[in-house]
């Protein structure tokens, strides 16, 4: 059996050894039990494979100080996190060795196990917050390098109701909080009114994908102020000097699914200090509108013909 030295002792391993080009250790699968000592307390690695959800070996990674950046778990394993303790099947690090992320499931999904499968074993759990207590079933719960909570990722087809700082918001798929505690952002489920410097937003992105709770559609500054907002139902109006005035709405594109449906494309604007920035989903902004000296309203998109609000689901 060959093994490795690290940081954390001499430790068996199977199969090719990552290092960068510099030798410097980067991945590598285990071969025996061992047990890795962590701010989320004594883990041990996965080191065997065990059912369909389970058909390989993930490896455990490294930080080029040698700090552990990733370790699958062996088994389901309660473990110490900032936010009290949290099962987990992989357990994440910063560099400076604080917890990065608890994922309560790893499961790898093929052809044999699918995100169904997953999902269905994953359990309900409470995550005390600065907003109050979350209770739902999560894909990670992130946190800073400081150990201060950072974001929650919920599992797709989750709702949560979360106090935001302009009343109590359905979200779904993620939220996110600033460094000082309050909620920095969320993932509206539905369209629901929020207060901007333009005038009330109906906030919804149907394109919102989840992949982390890190950054989503709608966000708060420390302040508690709308600084971005995702739209298919509204408007911005801005007043511009001379009398002139620009409209800044949601695209109506062409459904992906080919059959002469159409779609929305969401309007994002960001308000800042000097100026309000317009973009069409991700692409790049289309406008950007200095804010001196202009007016700004909102008014309820109509597209000229019937458009669905929520991405169509193609047929096979």
């Amino acid at each position: 059996m060959n093994t490795i030295d690290t940081r954390y002792g001499s430790l068996p391993v199977e199969g090719p050894v990552e290092r960068s080009p510099e030798g410097i250790l980067l991945s590598a699968a285990l071969a025996a039990p061992v047990s890795l000592d962590t701010a989320a307390g004594r883990l041990v690695p996965q080191h065997s494979i065990d059912d369909a959800r389970r058909m390989h070996k993930p490896p455990v990674t490294f930080h080029p100080n040698g700090q552990v950046r990733s370790v699958p778990l062996e088994t389901r394993t309660v473990v110490a996190t900032p936010a009290g303790p949290l099962p987990a099947e992989l357990v994440t690090f910063h560099e400076n060795g604080a917890i990065a992320r608890v994922f309560p499931l790893n499961g790898k999904l093929s052809g044999y196990w699918t995100e169904a499968d997953e999902a269905g074993m994953a359990e309900t759990l409470a995550v005390a917050t600065s907003v109050g207590t979350i209770a739902s079933r999560f894909v990670a719960v992130a946190f800073d390098d400081a150990g201060r909570l950072r974001s929650l990722t919920l599992w797709p087809g989750e709702d949560v109701e979360v106090a935001a700082p302009c009343g109590r918001l359905p979200a779904r798929l993620g939220l996110s909080f600033h460094p000082g505690g309050g909620l920095r952002s969320l993932e509206p489920a539905r369209p629901v009114p929020v207060p901007t410097l333009a005038g009330t937003v109906l906030a919804y992105d149907p394109d919102a994908v989840g992949i982390s709770g890190d950054d989503n559609s709608l966000v708060f500054d420390p302040a508690g102020q709308v600084v971005r907002v995702a739209t298919v139902r509204s408007t911005v109006l801005a007043g511009l000097p001379g009398g002139l005035r620009r409209e800044l709405s949601p695209l109506v594109r062409e459904s992906i699914c080919g059959d002469g449906d159409h779609e929305l494309t969401p309007l994002f604007i960001e308000f800042s200090e000097d100026c309000v920035t317009a973009r069409l989903g991700q692409a790049s902004p289309f406008a950007v509108i200095p804010r001196q000296d202009v007016r700004f309203a909102v008014r309820p998109f109509v597209p000229a013909f019937a458009v669905a609000f929520a991405p169509k689901q193609c047929s096979m």
